[in-house]
């Protein structure tokens, strides 16, 4: 498991043009972003083109991270959603026939990983429980399933700017409940 310190490497690294600190970097977090990108546009072929155009733009954004407290892994993280939601909002009827091996469930992971995930699920579902009502469910529907902030608005019936409020919000409270 790559480090959150060797992660911020490679990006200061990959400000360099070092290609084999790119490698590293995605060997470690593509499958992270996967499957960020594909919770977003639902469609194997598109999160994988998404992904690679997400890796592009960490190759070229790479000088963009700063290293200010917050986890590398949030920076890529949100890069690939932005990207995967800019892609929906652009993305046309899709034109050539369903293959079956894109639906077919990919291999799971093992069961150490698993213990990970519901260990680091418990202690997020915790701090969740901090925010206020509905809070965490504003988060889960824009940083999960990717609704926007204006769907969210309206959801909610208020202005968009107190969604952005809250959103913000909500993110700074659970950053500090996850760092304690």
């Amino acid at each position: 498991m790559t480090t959150r310190a060797e992660i911020e490497q490679h990006l200061a690294q990959m400000t360099l043009g070092d290609r084999k600190a790119f490698e590293a970097l995605y060997d470690a977090t593509a499958a992270k972003l996967f499957s960020v990108t594909l919770r977003i546009l639902k469609d194997r072929a598109l999160a994988e083109d998404a992904l690679q155009e997400v890796y592009i733009k960490i190759w070229h954004r790479a000088g963009q991270y700063q290293a200010n407290g917050l986890s590398p892994m949030t920076w890529l993280i949100t890069v690939a959603r932005n990207h995967a939601i800019d892609r929906l909002r652009t993305q046309k009827a899709p034109t050539a026939p369903l293959d079956v091996a894109e639906i077919l469930p990919e291999p799971g992971p093992g069961p150490e990983a698993q213990a990970v995930a519901a260990g680091e699920r418990t202690r997020l579902q915790a701090c969740l429980d901090t925010l206020e009502d509905g809070r965490a469910e504003m988060v889960r529907r824009c940083y999960l399933d990717g609704a926007t902030y204006k769907e969210l608005a309206d959801a909610a019936d208020v202005p968009l700017n107190t969604v952005r409020t809250w959103l913000r919000r909500s993110l700074l409270k659970l950053r500090e409940c996850l760092s304690q």
